[in-house]
């Protein structure tokens, strides 16, 4: 059974394709039945850039169990980061 979950906000960032780097203005965080990983369902991550088209889009399958690390791993470098107080 699909799940149909797919949440969207906008982002501020740069993303790499075939082309070279490109703005992102958006990203979409999906749970669903994969293209790609062998499994039932994955997590789907697409950093786009609407205004570009198709081709200004970088596309990621990961498992459950790896989008939870990634997660974890965000955050981690997230504090170590902001602790750092850089100007």
């Amino acid at each position: 059974m699909c799940s149909m979950i797919n949440e969207r906000t906008a982002v501020s960032g740069g993303g790499k394709g075939p082309q070279g780097w490109f703005p992102v203005d958006y990203v979409s965080v999906g749970y669903d039945h994969p293209v790609f990983v062998p499994r039932e369902h994955a997590i789907t991550i697409d950093f786009a850039n609407e205004s570009a088209g198709p081709g200004a889009r970088v596309a990621v399958e990961l498992t459950p169990e790896s989008a939870r690390e990634l997660i974890a791993t965000l955050q981690t470098a997230l504090d170590k980061g902001t602790a750092l107080r850089l100007p």
